[in-house]
């Protein structure tokens, strides 16, 4: 239940639907299995499982909804070799070249064929909506399957409001103060984590793991130009994770204390993930405000 990635959007306008009235609209749109000749599906799914068919899950003011995504494993290299074999032939009984254009519609009747045999695989990604924060928050490290998400809610919707975080100073430049020894945000402490990149050399990178990063080896980096581009940091002695430049949140850990809580909260599993639920959101509450304060507040410009 404990969300490990953090991808933030802002609601630019106020969230009024009920958890209720959400499962209604969200139920048009609910997850399923992939037709014969479909390569994958999206849809709603309940946060609980299959001990629920609510497709919300309520807790404190917050509502938690989960994306179901299935798709049809066809592994690049079956797909190579069926296509060789069917581009062998051509060229054999027809004693010609099989052009790239030819071959591509080839390659499309192929994947035709082996779509019916092929397995299917499913992923959840979950999210929840903070309507009196105006946060919708995605547990992804990908940014682009947030987005999806983000835009699966819109269109079940019919709209939704909502952009990606932005900040009013830039994250890299705010992490590379933090490893160059300058005071670092309240509650934030630095681990032993960083990645630095040379903005002006792609490809120049430098991973640190279980290194102190005020060595001389790490400011010798900075001192070349590098930034800090990913820093594992630990807030209020509550929680662990990665912070990047990008403002996503990773590798995120809620440590003992938290957990530990909960689970003297719980005495089954739906009260365990309610409990799980309402203490992570808690936290989180506080953690987000307390990012982007140190990035300097949002940027109030790009909700324009």
């Amino acid at each position: 239940m404990w969300f490990k990635n953090l991808q933030l959007f802002r609601l630019t306008k106020p969230f009024t639907l009920t958890p209720e009235e959400l499962h209604e609209q969200l139920s048009r749109r609910t997850s399923r299995s992939c037709g014969t000749l479909e390569p994958s599906t999206y849809g709603w799914t309940a946060p609980l499982g299959r001990s629920s068919e609510q497709l919300t899950h309520a807790a404190s003011g917050y509502i938690m909804v989960c994306a179901r995504t299935e798709e049809k494993v066809l592994p690049p290299a079956v797909i190579r070799e069926v296509l060789d074999e069917k581009v062998a032939q051509v060229e054999d009984q027809e004693a010609r070249t099989v052009r790239r254009k030819e071959k591509e519609e080839i390659k499309q009747e192929v994947l035709l064929d082996l779509l019916p045999k092929a397995f299917s695989k499913s992923n959840l990604t979950y999210a929840y909506i903070d309507p009196k924060a105006g946060w919708i928050v995605v547990d992804s490290a990908s940014a682009s399957k947030a987005e999806e998400l983000v835009s699966l809610l819109r269109e079940t919707l019919g709209s939704l409001p909502a952009v990606p975080v932005a900040v009013q100073c830039a994250p890299a430049s705010i992490l590379t103060q933090w490893v160059n020894g300058q005071a670092i945000a309240k509650n934030f402490v630095l681990e032993d984590q960083c990645e630095l990149r040379d903005p002006n050399h792609e490809g120049s990178v430098v991973r640190c793991t279980k290194q102190d990063l005020l060595t001389d080896e790490i400011q010798t980096h900075l001192k070349a130009g590098k930034q800090a581009t990913k820093l594992a940091v630990e807030w209020n002695e509550h929680l662990s994770c990665i912070l990047s430049d990008d403002l996503s949140i990773k590798r995120l850990r809620f440590l003992d204390i938290i957990q530990e809580a909960a689970a003297e909260e719980a005495n089954d599993a739906a009260s365990r993930f309610d409990a799980d639920f309402a203490l992570m959101t808690l936290e989180l509450s506080h953690f987000i405000p307390a990012v982007l304060e140190a990035f300097g507040g949002e940027d109030e410009s790009a909700l324009d």
